[in-house]
Formats: C-alpha cells, sequence, structure tokens
C-alpha cells in the first residue's frame, strides 16, 4: 500500500482513512509493512503514537550507563527499569526499556522452565522477618583444592544473605557455620532459645538430618523445616540465592585455592545485600528493605 494524497489539498491521507476506505485492518497494514530494517542503534522514526519525553537514543545511552555501573552481570530489563525509575526519576515504561534493551542486544539469554509442574502452592515467602530461614550448600571446583563447599542462610522475607561459610569438606559441622553466624548476627548472641519462633528451612542432605546439627539448631530455638522430597522449590529463596551466587561470582572464573572461592563469595555477598534488586521487595535490596523495616518499625 503506497501513500494516498487528497486533490484538493495535497496532503497525504492518515493510516486509519486509507485503511478504512480499502476495508483493511490497520494491523495488517502494520505487519505487511514489517519491522525496520535499519543498522545501529534503533529510533522513533516511523513509531505510532505521541512522541516520548525521552529520545529511544537518549534513553538508550541511559540504559548503557546504568548496566556500566552495575556491580552485576545479566541483569535484566526489570531491573534496569526499577534503577532508571528509583534512582535517576526516569519516567519510562517497563516495556519501552525492554524493546530498547532487545533491540539494541542488550539483554542476556534466559533460561527455559524444565521438569513437571510444581506440586506445591510456592508460598515460601513471609511478611516479616525472622519467621523462616533457608540454607543450603552448593560446590565449586578448585584448581589445587579440588571440591569447595559454599554453605549459606538466607531469610526468606527479604533473601538476605544473613551467613556464610567456605569450607573443604561438607559435613555436619561446617554446615552448621553460617546458622550460628545468623543468629549472632540477628540475636546478638548463640545462646540457648535466642532464636525461638524462627523455622529453619532446608533439604534431605545428609548434614541436616544429623542429630548433631538438629540438636544444635533445636538448643538455639530454631525450628528444622524440611523442604518436601524432589521438590528443591520449596526451598527455593536459599537454591536461588546459591543460583544467583553462582551465575555473578562464580561461573565463567577460575578459581585455584578455597582463599580465591572464600574471597569472591564475601565480595558478592556484600553487594548482594546492599545493591540486588528483587521486584517481591519493591525493586529494593535486601540491606534497604530490612532498614525500612525497622524504620517503619521504630
Amino acid at each position: 500500500m503506497t501513500a494516498v494524497a487528497s486533490v484538493g489539498t495535497g496532503r497525504r491521507y492518515g493510516v486509519q482513512r486509507v485503511c478504512s476506505a480499502f476495508d483493511v485492518p490497520r494491523s495488517s497494514f502494520y505487519a505487511r509493512r514489517g519491522p525496520s530494517t535499519q543498522s545501529g542503534p534503533v529510533t522513533l522514526l516511523g513509531r505510532r503514537g505521541p512522541k516520548p519525553h525521552i529520545p529511544d537514543e537518549e534513553l538508550l545511552s541511559m540504559i548503557r550507563d546504568d548496566l556500566a555501573s552495575s556491580p552485576f552481570q545479566g541483569e535484566g530489563h526489570r531491573k534496569v527499569w526499577a534503577r532508571l525509575r528509583v534512582l535517576h526519576g526516569v519516567r519510562v515504561s517497563r516495556k519501552r526499556v525492554l524493546r530498547v534493551m532487545r533491540r539494541n542486544r542488550l539483554l542476556s539469554p534466559h533460561r527455559v522452565r524444565q521438569g513437571a509442574a510444581r506440586k506445591h502452592d510456592r508460598q515460601i515467602m513471609t511478611n516479616a522477618p525472622n519467621v523462616m530461614w533457608g540454607t543450603d550448600g552448593t560446590k565449586v571446583f578448585t584448581v589445587n583444592d579440588g571440591w569447595v563447599w559454599i554453605f549459606a542462610l538466607v531469610e526468606h522475607w527479604n533473601a538476605e544473605c544473613l551467613g556464610w561459610h567456605v569450607c573443604k569438606v561438607g559435613d555436619r559441622f561446617n554446615a552448621l557455620q553460617p546458622v550460628g553466624m545468623a543468629v549472632k548476627e540477628v540475636f546478638g548472641a548463640v545462646a540457648r532459645d535466642v532464636a525461638r519462633g524462627v523455622a529453619l528451612r532446608m533439604d534431605h542432605g545428609t548434614q541436616y538430618l544429623s542429630d548433631h546439627f538438629l540438636n544444635q539448631v533445636r538448643y538455639w530455638g530454631l525450628a528444622p523445616s524440611f523442604a518436601f522430597v524432589e521438590e528443591p522449590q520449596t526451598n527455593g529463596v536459599a537454591e536461588r540465592f546459591n543460583r544467583t551466587l553462582k551465575e555473578q561470582a562464580i561461573h565463567g572464573r577460575i578459581f585455584y585455592n578455597l582463599e580465591d572461592v572464600r574471597a569472591a563469595v564475601r565480595s558478592f555477598v556484600m553487594n548482594y545485600n546492599e545493591h540486588w534488586c528483587l521486584e517481591k521487595l519493591g525493586f529494593r535490596s535486601p540491606a534497604q528493605a530490612r532498614r525500612d523495616w525497622k524504620r517503619e518499625a521504630a
């Protein structure tokens, strides 16, 4: 369909009027015309609707600056959009940020969900701190020390890492280290019943099933809460933290020994707690959500 001009005025008719005259839906016209084939950053030329306050070129520059200043890698458009809105006051829709990032190849590859549908209701979040914690362990290979264990404890309410431990042996004694670290951090001591009222979610690993581990966490007042068998999602907060840890601090790197891993985990945990924005927290970091909660509770 080519442009049609009025004989009387010489002005071109709009798309809506021409499509109406030929009884052709506008969607068919735009689909037939196809997307723009220009190379380089996508601009607003030919874009339908009102012109945005910020041109695409300027928005693209803001997005690139935000990604470059972030301590993390492979962040999606939601986090970029949230930082632009909250930290920089940029009034832009999430869908537009997605469009600009997609057309300029700034989106990271995402995994496709696999396996059978979940059998649980996914209600593993809490409305306040110190209701449920989750703990889990994972392994990393090093050149000189072989496999190294990383144990972490995560608060279900705001996904904050409250304790972590890197070790050579993944036994019950080392699995207790992040739990004790969290108890001392939150309650100020590792005494009897000091953490009473907190449930501790964990899987069925041999470390967590041992009498020594269970007796110690009960001594602190924690109530053991095991995830469903073959349903790791029911310990999803800790599992998701470990996945983020590996994606951001482990994958693609060569570690020579345990100390290398410990340094990487220490740095990641500090950045994660302070700067990792979570959609469930209104795109606040775990530390910011805790500070806001303390201020509101005061």
